[in-house]
């Protein structure tokens, strides 16, 4: 058997990588060997694997739920957005280039497709099936001609498509139907039907509308899953500048100790790999907010300052926003800062810049002692090493070189004082150097905060996988779901017109 399956949605963010995730952990569980796929993605949230290619983070995410490896084939093509403008096209697990919107969709894009095909060709031909996810929504007509994540890869591979919908957003009905009625008679014969997302409420009222829509478009729909919180695990554009005041969700447990510990994350352009402090959000007593406001960080006990795309871009903005400031009063205060990756080399003391911003020297923040010189070639590995007296993993995604004149070593940085810096993602789910670390920001802080002695990451976030797993057992036909994949799209679906305009 070589099957596969391309979710798509009715718009972005209407759940097509949880859903993808839990189809795939679904099918793990009944003996199959899965595999994810999404050919093109355009995401800040990234993991380097472990043969040191970078890819989405939702993708490694939807390998481990298929339990395997993740690896550069289940995401050939990564963009990285620099600019409302530009993204960095990753291909292979490699920055290849810069390219603007319109010079990507008006000719590269349709050139990758054939490195997109041979890669899905590659994971069928080792894999039972290939659960792929969407980009966006099938029905941009305006990009349909060079298409290489939705209909285009569906149609390039025989794939059938399931059309996801959010229907907590409202207009999930006319979403379906326009989703299918604006696509050519060809891509609609692909399209076998839909699965409802974040439902709220009774079922039973729901069914006259999926009965009528049965009978406008010929399809059926495959599922209605419930609402539930804490199942966004490693999206790939989920948290927007925009949302201040975000807090991470958080574990339910009550703190282990009297008090609990407020983590401020600066909301900076362009952030990157924000999941970074799920880890922390995870622990019980531990909350974890968004904040673009220098007061905002007066009651925190630990601010981060993530990784970003645009550092130079992050460093003007956190001027602008009276937080650089703000953060410098903390530093000469002995109150915890954490940098990760960009928001370590925005702690030094200056940034020779000539490939990302190309702004040439800029002043750092000037609390930690280093220096950062950009260089074109990027630095994708996984370290391992020891900090706080622990074990510590982590991956690296930067084009910034650091050299480190002075302070303590802390992981590949340095810590003065209570200012901390790393080029390490993910540290914080090693779990014995969370707790030390979290141990130090509360003693620093005058917390009495414990850290709870037995929290897992990795178990946490199983039990997520396996919390999707269960949405789709529990509430898709899944016998129906298994058809399409072995079989593909049932011959004879109706075309719904205008379809695509010529």
């Amino acid at each position: 058997m070589s099957g596969g399956l391309l979710v798509a949605g009715t718009t972005s963010d209407a759940g097509k990588s949880v859903v993808t995730a839990g189809i795939c952990r679904w099918l793990v569980r009944q003996g199959v060997k899965v595999a994810p796929f999404k050919a093109q993605n355009m995401s800040l949230n990234s993991f380097v694997t472990r043969e040191g290619a970078e890819i989405g983070r939702a993708q490694a995410m939807q390998a481990q739920a298929c339990r395997i490896e993740p690896t550069a084939l289940m995401n050939p093509v990564l963009l990285k957005p620099g600019s409302e403008q530009s993204s960095q096209v990753v291909l292979m697990g490699k920055p290849v280039g810069e390219l603007s919107a319109r010079g990507y969709h008006g000719g590269r894009q349709q050139q990758l497709l054939g490195t997109v095909l041979e890669c899905l060709a590659e994971l069928r031909g080792t894999y039972d099936a290939v659960i792929c996810e969407g980009a966006g929504s099938p029905a941009e007509i305006n990009l349909r001609r060079t298409d290489i994540v939705n209909m285009g890869i569906a149609r390039s591979a025989g794939l059938p498509v399931l059309v996801v919908g959010d229907i907590d957003r409202g207009g999930v009905f006319a979403s379906f139907f326009g989703t299918v009625a604006l696509l050519s008679q060809e891509d609609q014969r692909l399209v076998t039907g839909f699965l409802v997302n974040k439902f709220r409420g009774d079922v039973s009222l729901l069914e006259p509308g999926l009965d009528m829509l049965h009978g406008l478009t010929g399809r059926r729909t495959y599922g209605v899953l419930p609402f539930r919180h804490g199942l966004g695990i490693d999206e790939e554009d989920g948290l927007r500048v925009s949302l201040r005041g975000t807090v991470r969700e958080s574990n339910t447990a009550p703190p282990v100790g009297e008090d609990v510990l407020r983590v401020a994350v600066c909301a900076i352009p362009l952030m990157s790999n924000f999941t970074d402090v799920d880890a922390l959000a995870a622990e019980p007593g531990v909350v974890v907010r968004f904040v673009d406001r220098p007061e905002e960080l007066a009651d925190a006990d630990l601010v981060v300052i993530p990784g970003t795309r645009g550092t130079v871009r992050a460093l003007e903005w956190l001027r602008e926003r009276g937080l650089a400031d703000a953060l410098v009063r903390r530093a000469a205060e002995q109150r915890p800062v954490l940098g990760i990756c960009g928001g370590f080399q925005i702690l030094g003391e200056h940034i020779e810049d000539e490939v990302e911003s190309r702004r040439g020297r800029v002043e750092g923040l000037g609390v930690l002692p280093l220096r950062v010189r950009f260089a074109p070639d990027k630095i994708l590995t996984r370290p391992e090493g020891e900090a706080l007296g622990e074990r510590v993993e982590g991956y690296e995604i930067h084009h910034g070189v650091a050299e480190v004149t002075g302070g303590e070593t802390f992981l590949d940085g340095c810590r003065v004082g209570q200012t901390w810096g790393t080029h390490w993602h993910g540290s914080l789910e090693s779990d014995g150097f969370r707790r030390a670390f979290l141990r130090e920001m509360a003693a620093a802080a005058g917390r009495r905060f414990v850290p709870a002695p037995d929290t897992s990451f990795a178990a946490l976030r199983e039990e997520q996988l396996d919390r999707l797993g269960d949405l789709i057992e529990q509430h898709a036909d899944t016998d129906a779901l298994w058809r399409l994949i072995e079989s593909g799209a049932p011959q004879g679906l109706p075309f719904i017109p205008p379809g695509a305009p010529a």
